[in-house]
């Protein structure tokens, strides 16, 4: 099966020509490359978040397999949904690593194969060009999130970082995530220095605990502790943050902004 582009011509453009030319608009002049083990990157209309996303893509040196933890913002599926099918950009197509997948799968016992969950759900599709722009034949592990507890999350964790670890697979984890939604700015940036900040600690159970709270409407939070987890069982020490923005440096509106922020983890 293949899961068709469902935001394509909406989020970023859809024929692979245009697709090409704003992607490189969105990618830096970088010098120094980063062997990172995860990173946070956003998932918003490429018009609003693509610098950012472009400001981490160009930071991280490419790897053969991405594993790819998304929000689930349209609530189809069962909680914890992976994606056997191959995924389709107007620039091609993106195959499973299906080894990876299984073990994951196995070591985890709580994760299902549930293509419903994908289908219309955009946070992992719009990674999919920025990654096909640094890393030609790549392939990935689409994991959607939907609610789980911390213990849950742990275990998550830590069958991703086995499962690299056995088969010694040249993987990194992305956090598919934007910050917080329709405050000011303001508020925005108060709000997401906070939770920032445990980000930048590799804090996972802090940044669940900041985001729950404090009520910052980071819609990628359980996807972004799950990575943070699985970094430091692969023996992350450092986080950066490479760029942040919100959507009003783009609609000139600052009463609602979305933030974004760019992270990497090694």
């Amino acid at each position: 099966m293949v899961r068709v582009p469902a935001v394509a011509g909406r989020f970023y453009p859809e024929d692979k020509e245009s697709l090409e030319e704003e992607l490189n608009l969105m990618f830096p002049t970088v010098i120094e490359k980063t062997k990172a083990i995860g990173a946070i990157v956003p998932h918003a209309g490429y018009m609003y978040s693509g610098k950012v996303a472009g400001a981490v893509y160009a930071r991280l040196l490419p790897k053969s397999t991405y594993i790819i933890i998304s929000p689930n913002h349209t609530g189809v599926g069962s909680r914890f949904s992976l994606s056997e099918d191959l995924w389709q950009t107007p620039m091609g197509t993106v195959s499973i690593n299906r080894e990876l997948l299984d073990r994951i799968s196995d070591e985890a016992g709580i994760l299902e194969v549930d293509p419903t969950a994908h289908a219309a759900e955009h946070s992992i599709e719009v990674q999919l060009p920025f990654l096909q722009r640094i890393s030609p034949g790549f392939d990935i592990v689409p994991l959607t999130v939907r609610i789980g507890n911390v213990p849950e999350l742990k275990k998550i964790a830590e069958s991703i970082a086995k499962a690299i670890n056995d088969i010694e697979a040249d993987a990194m984890i992305i956090a598919s995530s934007d910050m917080s939604h329709y405050e000011s700015r303001e508020t925005t940036e108060y709000k997401d220095k906070i939770a920032i900040d445990r980000i930048l600690d590799l804090d996972a159970e802090g940044l669940i605990k900041v985001v729950e709270e404090k009520n910052i409407s980071m819609c990628g939070y359980i996807p972004s502790a799950i990575m943070l987890l699985c970094a430091k069982n692969l023996g992350a020490k450092t986080a950066e943050l490479v760029e942040y923005s919100d959507s009003g440096y783009v609609s000139g509106e600052t009463d609602q902004v979305v933030g974004y922020a760019g992270v990497i983890v090694s």
